[in-house]
């Protein structure tokens, strides 16, 4: 099995993105997997986005909700979609892997007005 097909199995995975002190902070996420890479789907201004912009590595390793690790670390790198389709092919990848979940998440994001305040991973590995 790939290393993708691997973590799919799972609903989350440890997101760890590093700081410029080289320490790493790893944070359990949502994903998806399309065309070969991992999609996520955060706040722009959380801290993940913030240490993206600085350095592109990542490591992934499915987790449960609170983060506790269940599988082997895979160094990776990501990036943050700014094109209009790559973030459709990200957020279709989201809503046919957790479906009404997804939903229930968009409208409370619309309602409460984060959805214009969304930002999208596609991580490779």
């Amino acid at each position: 099995m790939t290393d993708i097909g691997e973590l799919e199995r799972h609903r989350y995975i440890s997101l760890a993105t590093f700081r410029r002190s080289g320490a790493e902070v790893a944070t359990p996420v949502w994903f998806a997997a399309a065309d070969g890479r991992l999609y996520v789907f955060t706040a722009e201004q959380s801290g993940k986005v913030k240490r993206l912009r600085h350095s592109s590595r990542v490591r992934v390793a499915p987790s449960d909700a609170r983060g506790r690790v269940r599988g082997a670390w895979r160094e990776a790198s990501a990036c943050i979609l700014t094109e209009p389709r790559s973030i459709e092919r990200a957020r279709a990848a989201l809503q046919s892997k957790y479906g009404w979940q997804m939903w229930v998440t968009d409208l409370f994001s619309r309602l409460t007005g984060r959805i214009r305040h969304r930002a999208w991973l596609e991580i490779q590995l």
